[in-house]
């Protein structure tokens, strides 16, 4: 049984308060739902607001039409791929952005940008309400309503998918109704898509006894069972933990990302199946796509442990953790988190080299590393005889290096 919903927080737009809002507006099928529904249910003007931050459907002028012919008082298209890239995803790669194994936080990380030009739109508009997609079970209810009025307290926050109680197929039954047009996507699934990555949800992924049909749910990767093609080999420049040229080839960041995403889904690198632990308690599954995140985390990886000290990079390991679990859960603008990418920055100002990659069958392979920072010392390093590595003290430190432990052992004995 469905319950009401009931607001009971001090920033929740209440009917008759407002007559216009400012919409996050995708062009799929919650906000275009949304447009009418708010229409009829608040009795508001309808200003809709779509950001370009790489999404796959990039003819956002279609997007823009179609919130006009839904009846929204003004459509307004941001393009926000430099932006995004130069602020957000440069700190992501730096920080070997991993939630929990293999998701690299496209979401949380759109959400943290979008929140931000929303909030100047809706000061240049002057429109103090604004309306966002998100369900009372996702995480970005909590990012956007936690972003948006920490950036402006004075904003109030209306989100309809958790008023209005209609499941997916509920809201696609409101949509034929009203002759909103769906997208070309499939309907039961939910995407979500940026530069960096896209997520699916909805219909069988949701259930984790049952094998997601990645035939009928993937809109940008090859499915690793279809891959035929060889192993393609590649170079990453870095520079100061941030990639800056692609084969040889100097490109804005924006463009190499786009130039990885192109090679990796060619290969199905970056496709998880994952179970994660959102924000709100729940534990649940998606489909991601994230082939250019996958190679470019690899790549980086490898290249600042090579020129790091075990010391560093066991440090690196756990602000990189606490890092991603601040990004994941709504704390973009929490204190801790600027001080992370100070820490960062600084370890990462020695990350410079080039990084060989090979793609194939949906891995990634880092093969080689070259880099004037680089700790391998191949004189000592090597096996073989008459090189500078003095063998003569090896067996003296280990058994100095042993002594606790064996010491441990023996009063254990007794």
């Amino acid at each position: 049984m469905k319950t009401q919903y009931t607001k009971i927080t001090s920033y929740e737009a209440k009917k008759g308060e407002f007559d216009k809002v400012l919409l996050l507006y995708s062009g799929g099928l919650d906000t275009s739902v949304m447009i009418k529904w708010l229409q009829d249910n608040y009795e508001v003007d309808v200003y809709a607001v779509t950001l370009n931050i790489g999404q796959i459907d990039d003819n956002l002028e279609k997007v823009k039409e179609k919130a006009l012919k839904l009846g929204a008082k003004k459509a307004i298209i941001i393009d926000a791929q430099e932006e995004f890239a130069n602020e957000y995803l440069t700190k992501a790669i730096c920080a070997n952005a991993d939630y929990q194994g293999g998701y690299h936080l496209f979401c949380p990380l759109g959400r943290a940008i979008i929140s931000k030009k929303i909030v100047e739109v809706a000061h240049q508009e002057g429109i103090n309400v604004i309306a966002h997609g998100c369900t009372g079970k996702g995480n970005d209810q909590v990012r956007f309503d936690s972003y948006i009025t920490t950036l402006d307290p004075n904003i109030k926050i209306v989100a309809p998918v958790r008023e209005w109680s209609m499941g997916r197929s509920e809201e696609i039954e409101y949509a034929k109704k009203h002759n909103i047009p769906l997208s070309s996507h499939n309907p039961i699934y939910s995407y979500d898509e940026n530069l960096w990555g896209c997520s699916a949800e909805g219909g069988e992924i949701e259930d984790v006894t049952k094998v997601p049909k990645l035939e009928n749910i993937l809109i940008m990767s090859q499915m690793v069972e279809k891959v035929t093609s060889g192993p393609t080999d590649l170079t990453i420049e870095f520079e100061k933990g941030l990639p800056v040229a692609l084969n040889g080839q100097k490109l804005d960041l924006v463009n190499l990302i786009k130039s990885l995403f192109k090679l990796g889904s060619a290969h199905g690198i970056g496709t998880k199946i994952f179970v994660e632990d959102r924000i709100v308690g729940l534990k649940v599954r998606g489909v991601y796509e994230q082939p250019a995140a996958e190679i470019l985390i690899n790549a980086h990886k490898e290249l600042e442990k090579l020129v790091s000290t075990k010391e560093e990079n066991e440090f690196k390991t756990a602000v990189d953790n606490k890092w991603a679990n601040l990004c994941y859960c709504a704390k973009w603008y929490e204190p801790l988190m600027k001080n992370l990418n100070a820490f960062i920055s600084k370890q990462n100002e020695k990350v410079t080299g080039t990084v060989h990659v090979k793609l194939f069958k949906g891995n990634v392979f880092v093969t080689a590393i070259e880099s004037k920072y680089s700790l391998v010392n191949s004189n000592m390093a090597s096996f073989d005889n008459g090189l500078s590595f003095n063998q003569n003290v090896s067996a003296g430190f280990i058994e100095l290096y042993g002594l606790q432990q064996k010491m441990a052992y023996m009063v254990g004995k007794e």
